[in-house]
């Protein structure tokens, strides 16, 4: 058994208790992270070690996002559903 944090409890909080609402906005905003880290990635490559960017990639961007909805530094709008960030 593991212990995922943020609980899945807060995060719904978050969402209105809709699930696949969490998902939704959780997959957009992983995606932003991602597409952002990628962006990054070449840069990082010229500028530090392999052993600097092994550590700054051990979180996921969906891990990223979750811990973003947790801390509500991203939210929706419930008439678009589009994710806004903080």
């Amino acid at each position: 058994m593991s212990i995922i944090e943020p609980k899945i409890d807060t995060l719904l909080e978050k969402t209105d208790n809709d699930r696949f609402l969490l998902c939704s906005l959780a997959a957009k905003r992983a995606h932003d992270i991602n597409d952002m880290m990628r962006g990054q990635r070449d840069r990082a490559i010229q500028l530090q070690t392999a052993v600097e960017i092994a550590r700054a990639a051990e979180k996921k961007p969906l891990s990223m996002a979750f811990a973003e909805i947790a801390r509500d530094e991203v939210s929706y709008d419930p008439d678009s559903i589009d994710v806004k960030n903080h």
